[in-house]
């Protein structure tokens, strides 16, 4: 026997200035809240088109690459990314996680493809001094910040650690080679609903 005692239903709450205030906007009113979403929702795109992007041309970079890799290269990738999924498997908890057997040889596919496609991009930089420049590097921690509650405090958390501040130059320098690429090549615009860019991502 089942008892219903009470029936909820979800309700959207009403956008007013208590609304925008709840939400910690400084200028509590509908105004300040839209214009405020509108920002947030116009760098989720720039980020997201960006990512699409990336992906498409460092499919092609690989596609088109001719480059010998050498196997010794590609072996220590292997084993650099078994390492990696051991670590994954001792966060998960994992009993003995560093002792998981793990074929090297089952992540060839992926090493080989990174090793090529570090090649070719380092080539790229280094012919066309697409190296990440300090206001590049900047500008882009700038960006990354304004996401959070307290932008200063994420910037100086990035300025303070050199380990992401080389992960941050690194999404610099291939975004440089991103937009090298697509100045370069033949490209062919596409457009794509929101909600379908959105769900891209996800």
């Amino acid at each position: 026997l089942v008892t219903v005692k009470k029936i909820e239903a979800q309700h959207l709450p009403e956008v007013n200035e208590a609304f925008a205030k709840a939400l910690g906007i400084k200028d509590a009113s509908v105004e300040a809240l839209r214009a405020d979403i509108k920002k947030n929702l116009e760098r989720e795109v720039k980020f997201r088109v960006l990512a699409r992007n990336k992906a498409a041309v460092m499919d092609a970079l690989v596609s088109v690459s001719e480059l010998d890799v050498p196997n010794s290269l590609v072996q220590g990738e292997a084993e650099r990314m078994v390492g990696q999924a051991r670590e994954d498997l001792k966060k998960r908890g994992v009993k003995d996680a560093e002792k998981a057997e793990i074929p090297a040889d089952i992540f060839k596919p992926q090493a080989e493809r990174r090793v090529r496609l570090g090649l070719v991009v380092a080539e790229l930089v280094r012919a066309n001094n697409l190296q990440a420049k300090p206001a590049q590097l900047q500008s882009h921690i700038e960006e990354l910040s304004q996401s959070y509650e307290k932008p200063a405090e994420v910037m100086r958390w990035y300025l303070s650690d050199r380990e992401r501040m080389a992960e941050v130059e690194a999404v610099v320098v291939e975004n440089n080679v991103t937009d090298f690429v697509l100045s370069t090549a033949k490209v062919n615009d596409k457009s794509l609903p929101f909600d379908e860019l959105m769900a891209a991502g996800n």
